[in-house]
């Protein structure tokens, strides 16, 4: 019994894998519910970004069922295995499962190490699974034990105090191409979502862009005028219309269907120039082949790659220090653990000792326990045991 884990990350998968398991909202929650329904787990909880797609359970099985979860995954993300998918997913029980959901709250586990949003991500996905009836006791402390360990981290190191994120690579990536944003025109879709509006605060700072704005959701745009950024809102419906005056244009919604395809860019851009646009969307918004139009150069998540491995190399030396935290906040989670498994017996215990110490007294009933406790002991985990008491 115990915690396990299934991981598709950018670690292992590229991202015409992730896509197959972006799934939405309403699919994640279907999911976990499949996967206590089915008897695979008996919690659940979903982590779904752009970078990864994992699935953690606790379940009171005495071996892993990782086959029967994996293709309860292929199922949804209407995949198989014969397609080679099985090859970029990876399995983790135990303590390496606990690990790894330390290190991805974290942010060392992440593409840009030590970035922010993945923190927000973590605690989203266990309210959801909360929310969704699929959490109970196990991933709910694991879950806080994590988001309270990475709060740990963020404090004490400096990972997270000069991090770039995924946003403002995409504006990295937009002014190595044009030299500067300074009086260029950029187009936001999905201005209103979790990492458009951070895209949307770093354009903040770019003196004399001209930032035109749209999304689904228009009055969330507009209740985001407080963060006093010069921008326009269009409508969704408009972007075409403006398409060829822009110079950049980011892409990060959660849309199914693409926000620019190959098409009708091809009928609107009509002017010369060069033009970059960034997708920093799972599934894609920007089709791909809109890399072959004339003076278009198009990123999408995976393009980010040289940029992240430059900001990660600047942080290994925090990374230790993170990590021995991490190990600490785990130590506590896994005694937690073992003695939250051990309640039934710890009661039992009890009554044990309450009858031994009724019918020959309390010193011979303590004495009686600790020779049960020798009895079934290794000699290095009762040395430890007696090493470890603090009678203060």
């Amino acid at each position: 019994m115990g915690i396990s884990l299934i991981s598709i990350s950018h670690q292992n998968a590229p991202l015409a894998i992730r896509e197959l398991f972006a799934f939405p909202e309403m699919v994640q929650k279907d999911f976990m519910h499949q996967m206590l329904e089915q008897g695979y787990a008996k919690e659940c909880v979903m982590i779904s970004t752009c970078n990864r797609t994992e699935v953690y359970t606790y379940s009171e099985r005495t071996e892993s069922n990782f086959t029967d979860m994996q293709n309860l995954l292929l199922e949804f993300a209407e995949a198989s295995e014969a397609e080679g998918i099985g090859d970029h997913v990876r399995f983790y029980s135990g303590t390496k499962a606990v690990k790894h959901l330390f290190r991805v709250a974290a942010g060392l586990d992440s593409m840009v190490m030590g970035e922010d949003q993945i923190l927000g991500q973590v605690k989203r996905a266990h309210e959801q699974a909360r929310q969704n009836g699929t959490c109970d006791v196990y991933l709910n402390t694991l879950f806080r034990y994590a988001v309270t360990a990475a709060k740990k981290v963020k404090t004490k190191t400096d990972l997270s105090r000069t991090t770039i994120s995924m946003a403002t690579m995409a504006i990295k990536a937009a002014e190595q191409v044009l030299g500067s944003l300074h009086e260029k025109n950029v187009m936001l879709i999905g201005a209103s979502g979790k990492i458009g509006s951070v895209v949307l605060k770093n354009l903040q700072c770019i003196e004399g862009a001209r930032v035109y704005i749209t999304s689904r959701n228009m009055q969330q745009a507009r209740e985001d005028r407080h963060h006093k950024i010069s921008y326009q809102i269009m409508e969704y419906e408009g972007r075409y219309g403006l398409i060829d005056d822009m110079d950049v244009v980011i892409s990060a919604t959660s849309s199914p269907h693409y926000t620019l395809t190959y098409e009708k860019l091809a009928k609107n851009l009509k002017t010369s120039k060069t033009r970059v646009l960034v997708d920093l969307a799972v599934p894609i918004d920007i089709e791909a082949k809109t890399e072959w139009l004339p003076g278009v150069r198009r990123y999408d998540v995976d393009d980010f790659t040289e940029l992240a491995r430059a900001n990660n190399e600047k942080k290994q030396h925090e990374v230790l220090a993170a990590d021995q935290i991490l190990e600490e906040c785990r130590l506590d989670f896994e005694r937690w653990m073992v003695f939250q498994q051990a309640l039934p017996q710890i009661a039992r215990m009890k009554e044990w000792m309450i009858r031994e110490a009724g019918r020959k007294g309390f010193e011979k009933a303590i004495d009686k326990m600790f020779y049960q406790i020798r009895d079934h002991s290794n000699p290095e985990d009762l040395k430890k045991f007696f090493e470890h008491i603090k009678l203060d």
